[in-house]
């Protein structure tokens, strides 16, 4: 196996913590997957949603789990230490995401430094 197809394994295990997460509806699952300094920009019907990741952690404790989650194409892109990989996500709490992440490999892990978000109209 050569190094991009573990980076690709390795952030595909990323995304599939971060579904688990929304699907359980617990923060300690996230918090190893982004970066502290992790932003999240998006917006909330005409309401921009945009900072530091703990806004996300916050919504999850407010919106509790997804159990029915589905996440649907991901796409990863991977040049050297950094990545970007597109999610689509049905029935997170009765919504639908399009989600784009960036990652960086910080010494050994891979972590999410980004996400910005699409929140399809209902």
């Amino acid at each position: 196996m050569n190094d991009s197809s573990a980076d690709f394994r390795q952030i595909e295990a990323v995304m599939q913590t971060y579904v688990e997460g929304g699907r359980t509806g617990k923060i300690d699952t996230l918090r190893p997957i982004f970066h502290e300094l992790a932003t999240i920009c998006g917006y909330v019907g005409p309401d921009l949603f945009a900072g530091p990741i703990e806004m996300m952690y916050d919504w999850l404790a407010e919106t509790g789990q997804a159990a029915n989650l589905v996440a649907g194409d991901i796409r990863i892109d991977i040049e050297g230490s950094a990545a970007s990989v597109r999610v689509e996500l049905d029935n997170w709490n009765g919504h639908r995401f399009t989600d784009f992440f960036t990652l960086v490999k910080i010494e050994g892990p891979w972590q999410i430094m980004s996400k910005v978000f699409y929140l399809h109209p209902e």
